[in-house]
């Protein structure tokens, strides 16, 4: 591939500016629980210390200037203004009579003209002003408000009323977000594929790893297809097709992003605004499967007696996974947690066992069955091989399916976890499908490029035989 271009400092900026909103845009889109949130800043930070400095200091100069005698009320307009403008933003196009309202009430001409004339009523003003963000405020804040009127002092009232207000506004944007979500929706598509284009035009080779990403899942599809007999060939995502399908490339393409290893090998570009969430699903599907190897352990070595106990498959996942909390951090001993989980269900099966009639472990065969727990460490473990090939196989089924009604049945031994499987292929389908109708064009044109040298070495190898 031929060198980048050089480019401006400008064109950078620009193009950092188009991929940030791109980026929020996206996170609306695809994040149906996005939300602004108050920003915390840490605790003992040089930041929070400043801030919080400067206010002290505004504050004490406000309560100086009210204990002077005529008290001087400079400070207090401009809180005043703020005010005014705050409750102004939090106007829908409807509120015209509440608009003439704020505007009448907070008039800072002939409140300037009541400060010099000593005639200035504080309390009034504020009245209104907590009487109007009671009427703006959703229900949730109805609580911040009652509180507002129970402050007395006009300093501590002043901070709480900027206090609510913020959370107002928050409350504001977030109902704006949802508001734009559906059209957001229905645009952001196009939008994402030309700030991309526009990127790309000045990054001609930001396409690279994509390309390499599509071209090994077309040959590992080539190579399932080759080792399958002629009579096995059905067309599907995993079929023995003569020529491979762009679609079942595309659904093996994100399936090995399920397994990427993100330290050594760079993301594609089309999806780099997703690493983190089809990581943080990859570290999902990797516990489930850990909970899942080791429920189909358990429930094969108590036999038949344990399937119709109402709720000892809940109480087995739920020890398993609070024991399995943290397993892909550095810390996290997987050995030994096996090693507990293996004791713990050891007692629960055979407390369930007695319980419900049945004869417990002997001690040999609760060694065995601890054996059993401890060997899914072993990442060539064949029960924990088995558990992970279905999984894989139900996400590539949902995929094939998730634009028609009747969804996949979920393989035999997965039922115990079935639901958090399900959960996940409804988040993981919906990143898929997203990204495949903002970025078509880019994969219909690279994969049109890559199946058809496929399709040339096939009738090559034809041609020989």
């Amino acid at each position: 591939a031929s060198p980048p271009r050089p480019v401006s400092v400008e064109e950078l900026m620009e193009t950092a500016r188009g991929v940030a909103s791109m980026t929020l845009a996206h996170e609306i889109v695809v994040n149906t629980d996005f939300q602004i949130k108050p920003r915390e800043l840490p605790e003992h930070s040089l930041e929070k210390n400043v801030r919080h400095i400067v206010h002290k200091a505004f504050w004490d100069s406000l309560e100086a200037q009210l204990k002077e005698d005529p008290p001087t009320y400079d400070h207090t307009i401009k809180l005043l203004g703020e005010i005014k403008e705050n409750l102004l933003s939090l106007l829908l196009p409807h509120h015209t009579r509440l608009r003439n309202q704020i505007t009448e009430v907070l008039d800072l001409d002939l409140i300037k003209q009541e400060a010099e004339n000593g005639a200035l009523d504080i309390s009034k003003l504020v009245e209104f002003v907590i009487g109007t963000m009671g009427t703006l405020c959703a229900p949730v804040r109805d609580e911040e408000i009652k509180k507002l009127k129970d402050i007395n002092e006009i300093v501590p009232l002043f901070r709480a009323i900027f206090s609510v207000l913020d959370l107002m506004k928050m409350d504001m944007a977030n109902f704006n977000i949802n508001r734009i979500r559906l059209m957001l929706m229905q645009q952001s598509g196009e939008y994402e594929r030309e700030k991309f284009q526009e990127f790309l035009e000045k990054q001609p080779n930001s396409l690279d790893f994509v390309t390499r990403w599509l071209q090994e899942a077309a040959d590992d599809l080539a190579k399932m297809q080759s080792k399958m007999p002629p009579c096995c060939s059905d067309g599907g995502a995993t079929g023995g097709a003569s020529a491979l399908c762009s679609t079942a490339v595309q659904n093996l393409a994100y399936l090995k992003l399920l397994k990427w290893d993100h330290v050594n090998k760079p993301f594609p570009e089309t999806v780099l605004m997703d690493q983190t969430r089809f990581q943080e699903i990859q570290l999902e599907l990797e516990q489930l499967l850990m909970i899942g190897t080791v429920l189909l352990v358990t429930f094969s070595a108590a036999g038949s007696a344990l399937v119709d106990i109402p709720g000892v498959a809940e109480k087995i996942k739920t020890i398993t996974k609070v024991l399995l909390t943290g397993m892909h951090l550095p810390s996290f001993n997987l050995k030994e947690s096996l090693a507990t989980i293996g004791e713990k269900l050891c007692a629960e099966v055979n407390s369930c066992l007695s319980q419900h009639g049945f004869t417990p472990f002997s001690a040999e065969r609760e060694t065995v069955f601890k054996g059993q727990i401890q060997a899914v460490a072993n990442p060539d473990n064949a029960i924990c091989k088995l558990i992970d090939s279905r999984i894989q196989k139900f996400l590539e089924n949902y995929l094939a399916s998730s634009h028609q009604k009747s969804l996949p049945a979920v393989p035999g031994g997965l039922g115990p976890i079935q639901r958090e499987l399900e959960e996940i292929a409804v988040k993981y389908a919906r990143l898929v499908n997203y990204n495949k109708m903002v970025f078509r064009p880019y994969y219909d044109a690279i994969l049109g490029k890559i199946l058809s040298e496929e399709e040339s070495q096939l009738v090559g190898k034809s041609e020989e035989l």
